[in-house]
């Protein structure tokens, strides 16, 4: 079954005519051996992989995970020139599956979309239509970029707690990477379900800020490694959120009272953490990994729904700067200079 393309007039629109279609979008070229350069440039919708959903691109947001794709880092992307943008939210052009309609609103984070598989930082995208959920009524499109990719994995982070058993009454929630956008996301929304939070931040400069989004306490990331080459520290924390990985997970692990868990979820600092057995069988710690990217599209309708509901945050706007997409080139270097600070939406439609 195909679906039929309707121009804003609501008039059909052949296939051949939506080839056609010139748009804008950030491309990263690799200008000389390890030298990668991020610009705007015009492209045709005939440029993109021939799937079946096509969607005009609304809003999209910056994520680390962009930043590396732009620097080049293979691991991310491995064939230049490349569009970075793991956060897609959009309006169906057209869906050769027959799975949406033309004007459906629809929102795309994970799977290859910004890795190998040009991604929300044009203002189209062509995808399988299994990687696309529809707009939860209670969510614009604006507002689910505000939370994109970072903030869909925070609202996971605190999910999997929940899942292992958590509760408000427990203690204090130990969030590492407290001024990212998956740090400050988490705060809020562990805040609003409840939860006493303290923040470990880089950033002593931005502690009032951290105390606005409803951490407790401000602490900087360095006091996680006091513990030095204990094999163990004090009992702290009730449980914890990290997004740096390496010592700092290592030594979080530590510190976590018995019981316990701790979401991981980045490696800010390091994609490598050394650890003893003695958090898991002395005082029974569990370590949760939470993956945002090739989770079942049950489970990111899922999660959509409760950012749309209970962890939806009244002030979520106040936590995020937006920008065009002409400004991408330059906050996309921000990341890997450590300069970022909350969330970053990206109005893909604003040149």
């Amino acid at each position: 079954m195909s679906a039929r393309v309707f121009d804003i007039q609501n008039q059909p629109v052949s296939h051949t005519m939506t080839q056609s279609i010139s748009f804008n979008a950030v491309q990263v070229n690799e200008t000389s051996e390890k030298q990668f350069v991020s610009s705007l440039v015009t492209r045709t919708v005939s440029d993109l992989p021939d799937n079946d959903l096509l969607i005009n691109v609304h809003y999209s947001s910056l994520n680390y995970k962009d930043a590396l794709s732009a620097s080049g880092n293979k691991r991310v992307t491995s064939s230049f020139p490349h569009t970075p943008g793991i956060d897609a939210a959009g309006v169906v052009v057209e869906d050769k599956s027959g799975t949406f309609a033309a004007g459906d609103e629809v929102l795309v984070f994970g799977y290859d979309l910004g890795m190998n598989t040009p991604g929300g930082l044009g203002q189209y995208v062509s995808i399988p239509s299994t990687w696309a959920v529809k707009r939860p009524d209670t969510l614009s499109l604006k507002e689910a970029m505000m939370y994109g990719t970072g903030g869909v994995t925070a609202a996971l982070c605190v999910q999997k707690l929940e899942h292992m058993g958590a509760t408000p009454d427990d203690g204090p929630v130990a969030v590492t990477g407290a001024t990212g956008g998956v740090g400050s996301v988490s705060i809020a929304i562990l805040k609003q379900l409840g939860y006493s939070v303290v923040a470990f931040s880089g950033k002593p400069e931005q502690s009032e800020s951290l105390l606005a989004l409803g951490a407790e306490q401000v602490l900087h990331r360095d006091v996680i490694n006091e513990v030095g080459g204990l094999p163990m520290g004090r009992e702290t924390w009730a449980h914890g959120i990290d997004t740096l990985g390496g010592d700092y997970l290592s030594n979080l692990l530590k510190q976590i009272k018995s019981g316990g868990g701790i979401s991981a979820c980045g490696l800010a600092a390091s994609g490598e953490f050394s650890s003893t057995v003695f958090p898991f069988i002395i005082r029974g710690v569990s370590l949760l990994g939470v993956d945002s990217v090739y989770i079942p599209l049950k489970d990111k309708q899922h999660i959509w729904h409760r950012v749309a509901t209970d962890m939806k945050l009244p002030n979520m706007s106040s936590m995020c700067e937006e920008i065009s997409l002409a400004q991408v080139p330059e906050y996309l270097k921000r990341f890997m200079q450590g300069q970022v600070v909350g969330r970053y939406l990206v109005n893909v439609s604003q040149v």
